[in-house]
């Protein structure tokens, strides 16, 4: 039986989506990165290991969108995995600021942050339509460019704070609120996944 046409529309579109997403999260890591390693910022740091894990996620699920829905139940589970990464980065960007305990340039960093903003707003519109499908994969994309957005606001909003004390406290503790939304997404798509795996072997999918 073949594939209805406006399937396949659709699953076009959404691999052109998925290949903007990942290259936009490639590009603003660049930028990201270089910044946060210039002026010493934890949260800055945490955020520009997030997208480069959110340009490999993206990249993963263009490659698997065809797969099988056990195949794609596995890679969603990758991709949990995947997704603690920034946290792992965070914790050691984290312990290391505490031996250099000085505040980041609060102009950069907010400006920095409303960029992040920018770029992870965009990707969530983007993904939005597609949130639903392909179960695990799609959500992951979806959960990360939303969640990454809600953490570029607290960015900025760390970015300020920093302005009018001087402290580094504000982009640390930003930094591990960063941390603890990848964890939660981590566990969001694991437990997608696992109900893929779960309906894939209740139906004897391959």
């Amino acid at each position: 039986m073949s594939t209805p046409v406006h399937e396949v529309e659709e699953s076009s579109a959404l691999r052109r989506v998925v290949l903007l997403v990942a290259l936009l999260n490639l590009g603003y890591f660049g930028i990201e990165f270089t910044v946060a390693l210039t002026i010493g910022s934890v949260s800055l740091f945490a955020d520009s290991v997030d997208f480069l894990e959110d340009a490999s996620v993206n990249l993963l699920i263009l490659m698997a969108l065809g797969w099988s829905l056990r195949a794609r139940a596995y890679v969603g589970m990758g991709l949990a995995g995947i997704l603690l990464v920034p946290a792992l980065a965070t914790i050691w960007s984290a312990w290391s600021k505490f031996h250099v305990p000085l505040p980041p340039a609060p102009v950069p960093l907010t400006l920095t942050g409303l960029g992040a903003l920018a770029i992870n707003l965009t990707c969530a519109v983007m993904l939005t339509r597609y949130r639903h499908h392909s179960g695990s994969l799609t959500r992951a994309a979806f959960l990360s460019a939303r969640n990454d957005a809600f953490a570029n606001i607290a960015i900025i909003a760390a970015g300020t704070v920093t302005a009018l004390t001087r402290s580094m406290w504000p982009d640390l503790i930003v930094g591990l609120g960063i941390m603890l939304m990848n964890l939660d997404a981590a566990r969001e798509v694991w437990e997608a996944a696992r109900d893929e795996h779960r309906t894939a072997t209740d139906v004897g999918v391959p």
